[in-house]
């Protein structure tokens, strides 16, 4: 064998052994470096892409609220609409009178007092920090059996008639608050515990304090409500929400409204017969026909300018949570003012 030809063996042996190395055999065990895996949040839409992303987090926590009666329906309504938001957020709500709300408030015993009249500069002092929220009134009411009924729905009481019957007790029968021959004598109940609708009544019937409202004391709306409801001589006063079902918008079933003669000339003129439903009475009150006292505002109260969870909720019920006023028997407060309260809170 030449020269060449060996030259030429060699190059095919060469060539055969190159690319024998660069063919996988089926039998051979490919390992591969393993490769680390990034993952980046969603981009939000218009935003330029990021390996990371912050995403706001889910308020969480509990809510403790207490205090006024006044306010309890419309509180449990709006916790139940902001849970179905911020299902994290639950909310521990009690009634107990404006009284327990202010001192539960400041005493660190809950997040929010529910406070059904005006806060004192003492109050304030303390530490005390309100919005007002929504507003409703105090109505006067009656037994559906009341034995001089009809004569209340037409000619309703004047201011003067309701302060004898609660302040200085010189009448006593409803012949005598009627100008009738009726003698049945007047059963007056008034609300034992420290509350917005005792001092809104009050203050109506001439600038008392509650302490001056006469005689048997009962505790919360509920209790006056049932104490009138079963006594056809008795006379009380109730929150709207406890004199009126909200379901149907009618009186509470075996109460009445006594109607107030706002212009006292003895009888209830159309503008001021407003009393058939809950809608046409707050209609009253949002408007101004209804008197104020005893229509009032309703605040929550907190012990300092409020914070997280606290605050977002408290700005909730005054923008997205107004809606849900009406419904629930409430009145909305003016734009304006609703304004004014959204800056305490910001």
């Amino acid at each position: 064998m030449n020269r060449k030809s060996i030259v030429i063996i060699l190059i095919t042996v060469l060539i055969g052994a190159f690319l024998s190395g660069c063919v996988d055999s089926p039998n051979t065990e490919v390992k591969t470096t393993p490769t680390a895996t990034v993952t980046t949040a969603p981009a939000t839409p218009g935003a330029t892409a990021a390996p990371t992303a912050v995403s706001s987090k889910e308020p969480e926590g509990t809510i403790r609220v207490s205090g006024a009666f006044a306010l309890y329906p419309m509180m449990i309504k709006w916790g139940e609409e902001y849970e179905k938001l911020h299902p994290k957020v639950k909310f521990d709500i009690s009634a107990g009178g404006a009284g327990k709300g202010m001192t539960d408030a400041l005493g660190g015993l809950v997040d929010i007092g529910m406070v059904s009249r005006k806060i004192t500069t003492s109050e304030e002092e303390k530490g005390a920090y309100w919005e007002a929220v929504t507003k409703d009134a105090v109505v006067a009411t009656v037994n559906r059996n009341n034995p001089v009924l009809a004569m209340l729905k037409t000619n309703g009481l004047k201011r003067e008639v309701l302060e004898k019957i609660y302040i200085n007790g010189s009448i006593t029968t409803w012949g005598q608050a009627t100008g009738t021959a009726a003698t049945d004598k007047i059963n007056v109940y008034t609300r034992s515990d420290a509350c917005g609708a005792g001092e809104a009544w009050a203050l109506y019937l001439g600038k008392y304090k509650q302490e001056k409202l006469r005689e048997v004391g009962v505790n919360g709306d509920p209790g006056i409500a049932e104490a009138v409801r079963k006594d056809n001589r008795g006379i009380g006063y109730n929150n709207i929400n406890f004199a009126y079902d909200v379901i149907i918008r009618k009186p509470v079933e075996g109460i009445e409204i006594i109607p107030i003669d706002v212009n006292e000339n003895g009888k209830i003129d159309p503008e001021e017969n407003f009393y058939g439903t809950l809608d046409e009475l707050t209609k009253a009150i949002g408007s101004g026909k209804y008197p104020e006292p005893p229509a009032k505002d309703l605040h929550f109260v907190t012990k300092g300018k409020p914070t997280g969870i606290v605050q977002e909720f408290i700005k909730w019920t005054l923008t997205d949570g107004q809606k849900f006023i009406p419904e629930s028997g409430y009145v909305v407060l003016p734009q304006d003012k609703i304004n004014d309260e959204l800056k305490k809170v910001e």
